[in-house]
């Protein structure tokens, strides 16, 4: 499932990041600290990649 922000994006690599204890599970917040608590390592790495360009930085609340 790819993001539709960049927001989105930032949030799955810093909870990947802390999955794979290269930074503090303490230091998260927000959906990154969701996303850490819901979502396994590799789906965390299949949402964080991919390109940021043309994306916008926060996706709408509709979506």
């Amino acid at each position: 499932m790819p993001t539709k922000s960049k927001a989105q994006q930032k949030a799955a690599g810093a909870a990947l990041s802390a999955k794979r204890g290269d930074t503090k599970v303490s230091d998260l917040q927000g959906a990154s600290k969701d996303m850490y608590d819901s979502m396994s390592e590799d789906e965390l790495e299949d949402f964080a990649k991919g390109e940021r360009q043309g994306k916008p930085e926060h996706a709408d609340k509709d979506d």
